[in-house]
């Protein structure tokens, strides 16, 4: 995987927290891992669980302890913390299954950004870091729907005007600061690159005049100081 889709992972795991035990999100449904929705028993049966056995190992739950399990945390109030709903019999998933989960999802709504946006590729990693932020947050329906003209500012290269309209509601604040800062890097970035385009281009003359420049202040420090 690009260091870019290795870094909006991680960053995902900031901020949707990793939980290896069934838990109900805020509206109640079941989940696992990194916001990963279980809509029915089959869906859970479908993830290798494993059964803790000491501190060091564990073995591989059967579809009925599963099953068990899911009734178990489906019968619990919602609205609470993922801490709440574990228990001592809780299943867990091995943290390995949960990152290949997290990145096949984003690997699949990367391919619909790749469908529906014009030179997807050719963006800059902060730009591609926040779009994906986005699109597992909102879905990429959610995302291309709900943002149509900050997709055509991204498309046009317009990454100042892009970060203006990148905030979502429902989520913490860092988290859409996040977001905009990944949009507002490329506009500092693509300053420096046009900066060294222009200071080529006038033969490093800037770099001699500041050089200059710094000489003559050290010069006349040392005239101060006599």
């Amino acid at each position: 995987m690009s260091a870019y889709f290795d870094q909006a992972l991680a960053q995902l795991k900031t901020f949707e927290g990793s939980v290896p035990w069934m838990y109900r999100d805020s509206v109640g449904k079941v989940t696992v891992g990194v916001g990963l929705m279980l809509p029915n028993v089959a869906a859970a049966c479908a993830f290798p669980f494993h059964v803790a056995e000491g501190e060091a190992a564990s073995i591989p739950a059967t579809e009925a302890q599963i099953a068990a399990e899911y009734a178990r945390v489906e019968a619990l109030a919602l609205g609470k913390l993922p801490s709440f709903y574990r228990a001592a019999s809780s299943l867990e998933l091995p943290e390995t299954v949960i990152d290949e989960r997290l990145s096949a999802v984003l690997a699949g709504f990367e391919a619909t950004l790749r469908t529906h946006l014009a030179g997807y590729d050719k963006l800059p990693d902060g730009v591609k870091m926040a779009l994906l932020d986005m699109a597992y947050n909102l879905g990429p329906e959610g995302l291309l729907r709900g943002y149509p003209q900050m997709m055509r500012d991204v498309e046009c290269g317009a990454w100042a005007a892009a970060a203006a309209q990148c905030a979502r509601g429902g989520i913490n604040a860092a988290r859409n600061a996040w977001t905009r800062q990944q949009m507002l890097s490329t506009v500092v970035e693509t300053i420096k690159a046009e900066a060294e385009v222009v200071e080529r281009a006038a033969g490093g003359w800037l770099q001699r005049l500041w050089r200059g420049v710094g000489r003559v202040l050290r010069w006349g420090g040392k005239d101060c100081c006599r």
